[in-house]
């Protein structure tokens, strides 16, 4: 059976590809099939879909909710949502609005630490009418000159912590899953090494959590084998993805498009899980 990679994003926020070139590197990787989850948005979806039927891949609709947990970012995965919901799309507007604000806000941090950058110049990077988000801050800083790398810029000024890093008002991890689960889609929490939550993952899975990203580019073996020790104990979806955004300073951010992927079976369990929803709706 195929491969999916269920992690990737394109020009609709922080990606480099747009979605019809994404689902091209994602057949030129040999997958079976991959996932569209961009930050807050589904604006991409509906091309890698067209993309998909011509070139042979299966496209799952998905997203990547931002939401904050006491102080830290937590990213929550969509997947098979009824992408044309208006309750949906209106409430990704709003965690887009808020997108914006914190860009701003990393500017005005990024301005009181002496850095000359602004709005303007990050908003330049937008890719047609995607998401801005720390990757388009990060390409600024390393184009003047005060980095060498969106890496360093990630571990110098923008990632969790650092010196340009802030927190602005966000959704809970359970509100994301209620806003996907209520337009039938299948609930998965991202890439949960990164957090180091624990206790958020067992809220969640007792608040009805449908599978964890159990394989992603920046989780450990360890991290890997916790992981699916819990899912295999609570009979979760066991997932796995890429994260893939596209090549920054020569390297996959995160990692490239296919090197971490799940059978085409479980492509077919989170449709399965998503119809049986979207009927009891």
């Amino acid at each position: 059976m195929g491969k999916a990679d269920l992690h990737t994003h394109t020009t609709a926020s922080d990606g480099k590809h747009v979605p019809a070139d994404l689902v091209r590197l994602a057949r030129e990787a040999g997958l079976a099939a991959v996932a569209v989850t961009d930050h807050d948005t589904v604006a991409g979806v509906q091309e890698a879909m067209e993309a998909g039927r011509r070139m042979g891949v299966d496209v799952l609709a998905g997203v990547e909710i931002s939401t904050l947990y006491e102080g830290v970012e937590v990213h929550v995965l969509g997947y098979a949502m009824d992408v044309e919901e208006p309750v949906f799309l209106r409430r990704l507007q709003e965690l887009r609005n808020i997108r914006d604000l914190r860009n701003r806000m990393i500017v005005e941090r990024l301005q009181q630490l002496g850095i000359d950058i602004q709005i303007d110049e990050v908003y330049a990077k937008r890719q047609k009418d995607g998401n801005v988000g720390r990757p388009h801050i990060a390409a600024v800083l390393v184009e003047k000159g005060v980095v060498a790398s969106v890496e360093e810029a990630f571990a110098e000024y923008l990632g969790s912590g650092k010196k340009a890093y802030v927190v602005p008002p966000r959704i809970s991890p359970l509100e994301a899953m209620e806003l996907i689960q209520e337009a039938g889609g299948v609930v998965v929490l991202a890439h949960p090494g990164l957090y180091k939550k624990d206790e958020l993952l067992q809220k969640m899975i007792a608040k009805g959590l449908d599978g964890v990203e159990v394989y992603h580019s920046d989780h450990t073996a360890d991290e890997e084998n916790r992981y699916r020790r819990i899912v295999e104990e609570h009979g979760l979806l066991m997932t796995a993805g890429s994260d893939f955004h596209g090549v920054r300073d020569g390297k996959a951010f995160h990692g490239p498009i296919g090197c971490k992927c799940v059978d085409l079976s479980v492509v077919e369990r989170i449709r399965d899980l998503a119809c049986a929803r979207k009927k009891k709706r």
